[in-house]
This record gives C-alpha cells, structure tokens and sequence, in this order.
C-alpha cells in the first residue's frame, strides 16, 4: 500500500469524512454556477441580474464514498444548469486525490481549478479559486482535529516509510498512524501524521493532539517494539499497559531462529498467541530444541 493509500484510507475510515468534503465541495460549485447564471453573487444587488434565486431541491448522487445528497440551487425566472452530476464520476479520482493532496502538503489552485473546470464550469475567477483551495484546506484540517467522543480503550500504532518528492528530489518520510478500537470492536484511524522520522518526541506530540481531541484514557498500546512508541505513550498515557503486535512479535522471533524452521514456527506461534500459557510452553521448546537464538 502507497502513502496515498494509506491517507486515503485515513480520510475514508470515518463513515462520514470524505462524504462531507465532497458534498461541501460539489454544493459550493454549484453555488458558483448558480450565481454565474443569476448574473449577480448571493445577497448582491445589480443592474446585471438575469434571475432571482428560488432555494434548493435535494438530489442524490452516487459516489464510491456512498450516496450523497446534494443541494440544488433552483433559479426562478430561468432553469438553472450543471454538468456536476453527469461529469462526477469521470472526475471523482482528481477530486479525491485533490483532497489527499490538502493533507499531505496543501493544494494547488492550478489542481483546484482543472477539478472545477472538469464538473463544467467556465469563466472561473482566480479569486474564487483561492477561495476554495483555502476552505478545502481548512475542512480538511477540520476533520482532521475532529473530536474524539467515544472511548478508545486500545490503541494500534505503527509508522510506514515512503519516498515522497520533495522539490527536485526524493525523500524517505514516515507516515505515523494511530488506529483506535472502541468498545464496540470497530476500528477508526484517530491519526496519521507525515513526518522526517520515527523518534519519541514525534509520537509525544501526536499523543498530545489525540488527548487535546478528548482521548482522555487508553487501556492497551499495541506497536512494533519501537522504544520512541513505549516511552511517549508511558508519559502521555500513564497507567496505560503496552503490547508488542502479533505480527512484529512473530517477525521478532523468526529473525533469531534458523530460516528452515521459519513457517512451522509462524505457524505453530499464530495458534498459540491466543494462549500466553501455551505460548510459554512453546518457548520453551524452541529452546529445548536449540531452535532459539537467544
């Protein structure tokens, strides 16, 4: 999985994220358009205006995202006109990668503009352009920094490194994930963060923004066995137990034991993780066996 991927999956994760952004996005193109036909912007008067607008009608459009539901605008002396809903879906992937392209590092007016110009609209002002790209980034690090209402009691971090372009070259950056598990046994991405490198001071700072966010008490922390993750969380969330995961533990005890032996181990560990006596058990055959390194 790309880093786009992951962020996508990061905007998607919350049932109703990128919903949101996306009809925000389409209402307020709408509202150019409608605006554009009228001859006058909204609560302006002029000598120019070729109609007087008459309110909304509700219209679903279907997304990958799910249905959503639209507002309309409706003109009173003339029939107001948008190509939204039939270009939407051959416009849908610049649109969501406009949308990922905020979070990662802001977006582009140019980006902005052929996503607009695609959804039909011409004449489109640089102003009005600015406008969106600045609104599109403030929704975005809205959501983002969006409450957490809901207790978490574990919570799942780990960090994955990419090449990103940086100017004229390419850089390795982490992308830092904190993926939290309700009472209710469903998963929501709380965070991700793009970053130089994976050390303490950084998991620190995003720990803090999820406690400014209302994550208030967490139970269990479960990551690789980083020591930057187990010290941040110890400070940030005192009284809180740590847990390496099951993946990065079996990939632990493969590493000190001979290759040959490695799938009947995995193997042998992914039915015993569920049984710490029956794990200690088999610890101590591996060592009885000579299969153990350490």
């Amino acid at each position: 999985m790309n880093l786009r991927d992951i962020v996508l999956n990061y905007l998607t994760d919350n049932e109703k994220g990128m919903q949101q952004l996306i009809t925000w996005f389409l209402n307020d193109v709408m509202n150019e358009e409608v605006a554009q036909q009228a001859g006058v912007p909204r609560h302006a008067r002029s000598s120019s205006r070729r109609a007087h607008r008459n309110g909304y009608r509700s219209r679903s459009l279907k997304t990958r995202f799910g249905d959503l539901i639209l507002q309309k605008p409706q003109l009173r002396e003339i029939p107001f006109e948008t190509k939204v809903f039939e270009r939407y879906s051959r416009t849908e992937k610049a649109l969501v990668n406009v949308i990922i392209e905020s979070y990662l590092q802001g977006v582009s007016t140019r980006n902005v503009e052929n996503v607009i110009s695609h959804l039909g609209v011409n004449q489109i002002s640089s102003s009005y352009v600015s406008k969106v790209a600045r609104e599109l980034d403030g929704k975005v690090t809205e959501f983002m920094e969006r409450t957490i209402d809901s207790h978490i009691p574990y919570l799942y971090v780990d960090a994955s490194y990419f090449k990103v372009r940086d100017g004229v070259k390419y850089v390795n950056k982490a992308l830092l994930v904190v993926v939290g598990v309700r009472t209710d046994g469903y998963r929501e991405i709380l965070g991700a963060r793009v970053a130089d490198a994976e050390h303490e001071l950084t998991w620190e700072g995003i720990f803090s923004d999820l406690k400014e966010r209302g994550l208030s008490k967490v139970d269990l922390i479960i990551s690789d066995g980083h020591t930057g993750i187990q010290s941040a969380a110890g400070k940030m969330f005192p009284g809180s137990s740590w847990q390496m995961c099951h993946v990065h533990f079996i990939r632990a005890v493969l590493r000190k034991a001979p290759r040959k032996h490695h799938k009947e181990i995995a193997e042998t560990l992914k039915e015993c993780l569920s049984d710490s006596g029956r794990l200690q058990e088999y610890a101590v055959q591996l060592d009885e066996r000579g299969l153990s390194r350490s």
